[in-house]
């Protein structure tokens, strides 16, 4: 378990290498946490570390601790937070760069809440006269906004509407791809063939178009095998990967009725 020494930021030497920084707001650690009746952390998450803030009920700070946030940085955390036998955890931005800790904590049983990030701004600003972000006091803002919000929805962890949804967005950026790249190929075809290509072009019309083109120029070759590569790009954006597909079958089919039809994320050819 990490330890600080009181009153002091020198990280004890034999402290674990996922704690990169430790300090106890006065005095030995165990004697504080006995006279709490609950403590609240707050964590300020960032891409290599998580800043972490234990305070009381009252608001009074009790720690600071700097994690990393690899898995056993994690782990340490969660170690970490049981020395509070009446804990509640507040993640800043849970549902984007605080995602990955909210959700360890979550599955590991802890009740965490989010902190929009413009809440905990607020309080920064009201507290230090500036929205300027402070790696060592953002974790406190965060949860003494905790502290103070009442109605901050709780984490959850993640389920299959999760999954449904990543699914959907996938499905709409191969879309939003798909139809870019189609725009290229239509105006390549309409530099190889004389009145160019009008109608709906689909990957099939495409194909039969470039059978018939035999350009004798550099250019013409050129453009024509650019066409080519766009053509590949576009049947390879209307179906999902071999990979995706396994891992769609094997989430979805947890949930799916067995009489309901397989559910395949794709975009028409």
């Amino acid at each position: 378990m990490p330890t600080a020494r009181g009153g002091s930021t020198e990280v004890c030497p034999t402290r674990s290498r996922g704690v990169l920084h430790a300090e106890a707001a006065g005095g030995h650690l165990e004697k504080e946490v006995k006279g709490i009746m609950e403590v609240l952390i707050g964590i300020d998450p960032h891409k290599a570390t998580n800043a972490v803030a234990a305070v009381d009920e009252g608001g009074k700070l009790i720690e600071l601790v700097t994690f990393t946030t690899n898995r056993a940085g994690l782990r340490l955390l969660e170690r970490w937070g049981k020395r509070f036998e009446k804990r509640r955890w507040a993640v800043e931005g849970s549902g984007g760069l605080g995602r990955p800790v909210a959700q360890h904590l979550v599955s590991a049983g802890e009740r965490v809440v989010d902190v929009p990030p413009k809440l905990s701004a607020r309080l920064r600003l009201l507290s230090a006269g500036n929205e300027r972000k402070n790696d060592t006091l953002d974790a406190v803002y965060t949860a003494l906004a905790a502290l103070r919000g009442e109605r901050l929805a709780e984490v959850l962890e993640e389920d299959q509407a999760s999954v449904l949804r990543m699914l959907s967005e996938r499905r709409e950026d191969l879309l939003r791809e798909r139809t870019r790249t189609l725009n290229r190929l239509h105006q390549l075809l309409c530099d190889l063939l004389p009145g160019g290509a009008s109608g709906k072009l689909s990957a099939d019309r495409a194909a039969r178009m470039l059978r018939r083109v035999r350009p004798r120029s550099a250019p013409g070759r050129t453009r024509r095998q650019l066409a080519s590569d766009l053509l590949r790009d576009v049947r390879r954006a209307s179906i999902v990967g071999s990979p995706n597909s396994t891992i769609e079958s094997r989430l979805l089919s947890r949930t799916r009725p067995r009489t309901s039809p397989r559910y395949t994320v794709s975009v028409p050819s």
